[in-house]
């Protein structure tokens, strides 16, 4: 046994993760308390059943005697019919819980997500974070809800029969529970054991899931490359694995069921054995023994009930611990509360933004370790464009995410507009940031949906006076059905252009202080380029704005260049000023002047 099973083993049952996830059934307190009041009334039918099948063997069967059925047949009839009612009541209120559940944890799984760093979705698979929001979700909601009403039912159909048993023979009902020692040593022995199994079903069935992602997003890599054996050969391996651990959980309940029946079986066999006894010596009815036999495999129904509860409690107790590890994940940014009662949590409360940014001795590494920025100082006017340039790695993106606070400094601080933006509110900063990305991503539905993204409230008027700035209004009215027509998943149903236009009108209409175009030219055609550029052009008037190209025709026009390598600053100036200098800028720049007249 390795190590990490002699952990699962030792920690068993969590009780202090269920407590954390109980509290989602609170909402529907009142509907648990009925459905708990519909379990203590089927529990009682189900013991009176047993009772009346006794009256009718002593009082009609063996006397040979059909006088006084009608009430019987009447009361019996009722019984049945009121079982009926209750169980429907019960099925639809349990139903309500689970969905609810389900509904609530998803809710605050998704809104969780939404407040986590960037850094937290660098290392995480989408495929992990998907599982737990989809199967892992569902299979905690579906125990939270039907694993108490099933508990509930147990537990008085037990109490009720235990009461039953000790007033018809006290005797007989004690034989009954002797094998129940033997009944929890087992119980016991094999929870643990299908606990470890579920835990790694459900760490597989993520990485299964997050593979279904990876192959779905890189289809065409995939077959390009030819590489749909080698895809299936590594997708096996997770599939068998988890194929393996299922077949193991699968065995111990099959081997742990059976074993619970055996065991209510000796029981039941012990009291006809006793009972049977009893009856040829005339201290027992015939009605009073086949009562007790049919309470004594009653009693261990809830109980076989129950172990059915506790496997399902192991499988869920490792979806709820996978669930419990993402809400308990903390954001890496977040306000703290002595910001917020300084400066409040309403935009509107907030100071404007004008647009200086001051970099004071940043260092900044990654979780990785990996070390990118040390002792990075930089200043930046209101209204000042900066373009940066430099390799692959050389820390551009990481000054611009740094500036937009989607990372913070290691050492050292960011000022903006005399501001340490760590003592401000984080949207503060986000709600008057403008940011294009190289590949923009759009969300299903319209034109006019993808603009407003950012800003729900936007008119008509404010929409087209957006997408005029940015040269996307004359292509959207050639479109037959303008701003309504539909851009499909990720923006599939149009062109690499007409997606990063929409995405320069979704930045630019909440008029934003602060504007990032992070290789926004790159992947565009001429044409479509001399659109944007124009575009860049007018929205970048009196913002201050970060400009990461490798494109160096699209940032002549900006007010200082920064040539990035190794995290610092080698040269800087304007564009005539860095070629005039005949550096590192002067060489780039020629040589992609060079390129771009040989392929022309």
């Amino acid at each position: 046994m390795d190590k990490f099973q002699e952990e699962v083993f030792s920690k068993g049952f969590n009780i202090k993760l269920w407590e954390k996830l109980i509290r989602y059934t609170k909402p529907y307190k009142n509907r648990l308390i009925v459905l708990s009041i519909y379990m203590s009334i089927l529990a009682v039918f189900d013991a009176v059943i047993p009772l009346m099948q006794r009256y009718a063997i002593d009082n009609y069967i063996i006397v040979k005697s059909t006088r006084g059925t009608a009430p019987f047949y009447i009361v019996y009839s009722l019984i049945t019919i009121i079982q009926a009612v209750v169980v429907k009541l019960m099925i639809s209120s349990a139903g309500v819980v689970e969905t609810g559940v389900c509904h609530d944890i998803r809710k605050d799984g998704f809104e969780h997500l939404q407040a986590l760093s960037f850094s937290y979705y660098d290392t995480t698979p989408v495929g992990w974070m998907m599982s737990r929001l989809t199967s892992d979700i569902w299979r905690l909601g579906h125990t939270l809800s039907w694993g108490l009403v099933d508990f509930s039912w147990g537990f008085f159909m037990m109490a009720v029969t235990t009461v039953v048993m000790l007033v018809l023979d006290w005797k007989l009902a004690l034989l009954t529970f002797t094998v129940i020692p033997l009944l929890f040593v087992v119980s016991v022995y094999f929870q643990r054991r299908i606990l470890f199994n579920h835990r790694d079903i459900r760490k597989y069935n993520s990485l299964i899931t997050a593979a279904f992602n990876e192959g779905i997003q890189g289809v065409k890599t995939t077959k390009t490359l030819v590489r749909e054996a080698e895809n299936l050969k590594e997708f096996q391996v997770l599939t068998g694995e988890m194929n393996r651990k299922c077949i193991s959980a699968a065995t111990f309940a099959s081997v742990y069921m059976p074993i619970v029946i055996l065991l209510g079986s000796i029981g039941a066999g012990l009291v006809l054995w006793r009972g049977g006894t009893g009856v040829i010596a005339g201290r027992v009815s015939y009605g009073t023994l086949t009562a007790f036999v049919t309470f004594a495999v009653q009693f261990f129904f809830p109980i076989r009930d129950m172990a059915r509860i506790f496997a399902d409690l192991q499988s869920a107790q490792a979806a709820a611990e996978r669930i419990q590890s993402l809400l308990d994940t903390k954001p890496d940014i977040e306000d703290d509360i002595e910001v917020l009662s300084k400066f409040g949590s309403e935009k509107g409360e907030w100071p404007k933004i004008v647009g200086n940014i001051e970099f004071k001795n940043v260092s900044f590494s990654y979780k990785t370790g990996e070390k990118v920025l040390d002792n990075f100082s930089l200043s930046v006017k209101p209204g000042e464009t900066i373009a940066l340039v430099g390799d692959t790695g050389a820390g551009k993106s990481t000054i611009v995410n740094l500036a937009c606070r989607f990372y913070e400094p290691t050492e050292g601080q960011i000022i903006i507009d005399g501001y340490d933006y760590t003592r401000m509110p984080v949207l503060w900063l986000h709600s008057n940031l403008g940011y294009v990305l190289q590949n923009p991503h759009l969300f299903s539905g319209t034109i006019k949906d993808n603009i407003i993204y950012g800003k729900l409230d936007a008119a008509e008027e404010e929409i087209i006076k957006a997408s005029k700035l940015v040269n996307l209004h004359p292509i959207v009215e050639r479109m037959e059905k303008g701003y309504d027509t539909q851009v499909g998943e990720g923006g599939s149903l149009l062109s690499t252009g007409e997606k990063q236009l929409v995405s320069f009108a979704r930045a630019i209409i909440s008029d934003p202080a602060i504007f990032v175009l992070d290789e926004a030219t790159s992947s565009v055609d001429t044409e479509t380029e001399y659109l944007i550029q124009q575009a860049i052009t007018n929205i970048l008037k009196n913002r201050t704005s970060f400009i990461i190209a490798h494109r160096l025709s699209t940032i002549r026009s900006a007010d200082r260049i920064l040539v990035i390598r190794d995290g610092k600053i080698t040269e800087q100036g304007t564009h005539s000023y860095l070629l005039s200098q005949r550096g590192y800028y002067s060489r780039l720049y020629r040589n992609q002047f060079v390129m771009t007249a040989g392929n022309s």
